[in-house]
């Protein structure tokens, strides 16, 4: 446990410190275990296991383009993002690991007590064992606080979901080297630090919401319309039948139609310079990396990534009705997700992408346009570390202007925060990029003094 912010920045860098890490790039054809399969050039690990590349047919997606094809991760095998939660003196504290991921713009990072993926803590590579990983397995060890299937990026993954799990032990815990206690306060102020706590983290705090923080009372009325949005005798825009039968409608309309393909037969894709692009520079490439890592269960591996070509954006607007802070929430096709459409922000792109066939996200304008005054909560994180390469996403919260209208198209829809974390407890709702939003918004201090310079 630490009494001050800068004991745990201290401790963070000894631990930084402690590990040789080196991350390097190295052509598709030389990474070591990997081939591109004969017949449908799939990129696969020679053990069958871990993730394969293939490629995706996409038609009907209702989006700026309605059809295209891409690569796109495999790996259908579930993992677990699991936290464990101790009461100290009365306060609890949740265990975070200080844990290197290749892709990290910073390599270090903090994630959950357990983050693992079915082959990992199987020990398909033949390293150590993960640490903490008797908790979430059954037989708890412990009061199940928060446990549902979550889905991951699926623009990006196809049908990838892990188990997100909050445990609370009162049972005295080891506490490993890389391994601290931290405190709903100290963690407020860390989500506020670009790149410090990881999406996995991110994910798992979005369903941890008895702990969150509760002083958003009093101040700004921005902050009270937030702090009703949380009462739960608060009238919101539509009741959560109505909200259920609107989704439900969404999801009966989507056209989406999706198909795996050989990644050899991918179209609007070529493999150059060693790796795999999108033939107009845009999206994501298909990298090789090269791993040394002394603190992992195994001390070197090579893998095959994600880069994203540009930084994205994830941004709510905000408007209050009636005095009632709601969320402008979109219901979003996505192409790897398992249900098709899932709850999102606002806005969830890469703007550098953008005209795609002459359009541009709806309202994305209203978002990368903000003034200051309007911009609540800004910050810049990375995404899944294990498996993208330096991929970063600026997370916004922004108020709308006071004529912003109340009526939105058919697939946008206002919610209480209260009402959108709620269903963070249900698999299949809400997707990662908005749960992580809802953590900021949930577990972040949103005073002024916090908020990133945007001049």
């Amino acid at each position: 446990m630490f009494s001050t912010t800068a004991d745990f920045s201290s401790w963070f860098a000894d631990r930084c410190r402690a590990h040789e890490y080196h991350v390097s790039r190295v052509p598709l054809d030389r990474l070591d275990g990997w081939r591109f399969q004969r017949g449908t050039g799939n990129l696969v690990h020679r053990s069958g296991r871990f993730f394969s590349v293939e490629g995706l047919d996409v038609r009907g997606a209702g989006r700026e383009v309605d059809a295209w094809q891409q690569p796109i991760i495999v790996q259908p095998e579930y993992g677990i993002l699991g936290i464990l939660v101790k009461r100290f003196h009365g306060v609890p504290h949740f265990l975070l690991q200080a844990k290197m991921e290749p892709g990290n713009v910073n390599l270090v990072q903090l994630s959950p007590t357990v983050q693992a993926t079915k082959s990992n803590y199987t020990r398909v590579h033949g390293g150590k064992p993960v640490p903490y990983l008797e908790h979430f397995i059954t037989p708890h060890r412990g009061r199940v606080l928060h446990d549902a299937l979550q889905s991951e990026q699926a623009s990006w993954f196809l049908g990838k979901r892990n188990r997100n799990m909050v445990i609370e032990v009162d049972e005295e815990v080891e506490l490993l080297d890389d391994f601290c206690w931290l405190s709903v306060s100290q963690i407020s102020e860390l989500l506020t630090v670009d790149n410090l706590v990881n999406m996995d983290t991110r994910t798992v705090l979005s369903g941890a919401t008895p702990f969150r923080l509760t002083g958003f009372d009093g101040g700004t009325p921005f902050r009270e319309a937030l702090n009703r949005s949380w009462w739960p005798g608060a009238a919101p825009h539509r009741d959560t039948a109505a909200l259920l039968s609107w989704f439900t409608d969404a999801k009966c309309r989507s056209s989406l139609a999706r198909q795996r393909i050989p990644l050899s037969k991918v179209s609007g894709w070529s493999r150059a310079d060693e790796a795999i692009a999108h033939d107009e520079g845009k999206h994501f490439t298909v990298v090789g990396v090269d791993v040394q890592a002394s603190s992992r269960e195994v001390a070197s591996w090579s893998q095959v990534m994600l880069q994203p070509r540009s930084e994205g954006v994830i941004a709510f607007l905000a408007k209050p009705i009636n005095g009632v802070m709601h969320l402008l929430v979109q219901a979003r096709t996505e192409t790897g997700a398992g249900d098709l459409i899932e709850l999102a922000p606002t806005i969830h792109c890469q703007p550098g992408n953008y005209p795609l066939n002459g359009a541009r996200p709806r309202y994305l304008d209203e978002v990368i346009g903000a003034p200051r005054e309007r911009i609540r909560f800004e910050s810049v994180h990375s995404e899944e570390g294990g498996r993208f390469y330096h991929a970063q996403n600026r997370y916004m919260l922004v108020e709308a202007d006071d004529d912003f209208p109340t009526e939105v198209p058919e697939n946008y829809v206002w919610m209480t925060l209260r009402q959108l974390t709620e269903f963070v407890r249900y698999g299949n709702y809400i997707n990662v990029e908005a749960r992580s939003l809802l953590t900021f918004l949930n577990f972040a201090d949103l005073e002024p003094p916090l908020l990133r310079d945007a001049a």
